[in-house]
């Protein structure tokens, strides 16, 4: 790839105006190394509440690196500097209980993880451990969960069944509602379609509109069409730099940067 015809330090970061826009989360100077190699630089970005903002660009741009730096999930891989501001706390501090933030702050992977438990059990194993034993309360949280991921219907006669025996694309939308159980503000998805085949990536996206009149969503994706249906603003990644970031629409019809157009284009490389 030649590299050299972009311009890495002339990024085009869209600048939102805090007094028009409610942000879930802020971003200032993040950085993020893996040892010695510089994977992610100069991060700043903020994202708007009840939105979906996806981050796209080429494999190795720094995407699920800047992601998972969202809710410490570098802890322990990489050195990660710079501020993620939540609610007004840098959830980068050392004096942030990580677990905690993380009920706030969830994540769903690129593949569905299941436990090795009923469907009820996946639900309701986090919510236990957080303190919820009433059993009406346990079953209200199953239930609405599992509709929020538009899998109760599906599943609502099955619930004691192994959680591994459902589909690829019902695992997921379990752990989407895996996820939504511990009631977070903040829904980071990691590629969660590109194990799936297009029915149960249909599925997924729709869930994902359903979502957002809830929560605030930050979704990597590989595939062009999906980040043009489902996000309201769109991040470019290159070479572990943030490109450009504006409104979705913008992105895909007028993109100011010329390593932008290329990449929606399929010109890139």
């Amino acid at each position: 790839m030649d590299v050299g015809k972009y311009d890495l330090n002339d990024t085009a970061i869209m600048q939102f105006d805090p007094q028009e826009r409610e942000m879930a989360l802020t971003t200032n100077d993040l950085q993020v190394y893996y040892g010695d190699n510089h994977a992610f630089y100069d991060g700043s970005l903020q994202f708007e509440r009840y939105k979906i903002t996806a981050l796209i660009g080429a494999s190795g741009s720094g995407k699920s690196t800047f992601l998972r730096s969202l809710n410490r999930m570098n802890d322990g891989i990489a050195r990660v500097s710079g501020n993620v501001w939540y609610r007004g706390l840098d959830i980068n501090s050392s004096k942030i209980n990580v677990y905690e933030m993380r009920k706030h702050i969830g994540m769903v992977f690129q593949r569905p993880n299941p436990f090795s438990k009923s469907i009820w059990e996946n639900i309701t194993f986090a919510v236990k451990e957080n303190g919820v034993k009433d059993k009406h309360k346990l079953a209200e949280i199953v239930e609405t969960s599992l509709k929020s991921a538009a899998l109760w219907d599906e599943v609502k006669d099955h619930l004691n069944s192994s959680a591994v025996a459902l589909s690829g694309g019902q695992q997921q939308r379990l752990c989407i509602a895996r996820a939504i159980a511990m009631q977070p503000d903040i829904l980071l998805m990691d590629e969660p379609a590109s194990a799936l085949d297009p029915i149960s990536t249909l599925k997924i996206e729709e869930t994902m509109m359903e979502l957002k009149k809830h929560y605030t969503i930050i979704i990597v994706t590989h595939n062009m069409q999906q980040a043009s249906r489902v996000s309201d603003y769109t991040a470019f990644f290159h070479l572990g730099h943030v490109i450009e970031y504006d409104k979705t629409k913008n992105i895909f019809t007028f993109p100011q940067k010329k390593a932008t157009e290329d990449y929606v284009s399929g010109n890139f490389g």
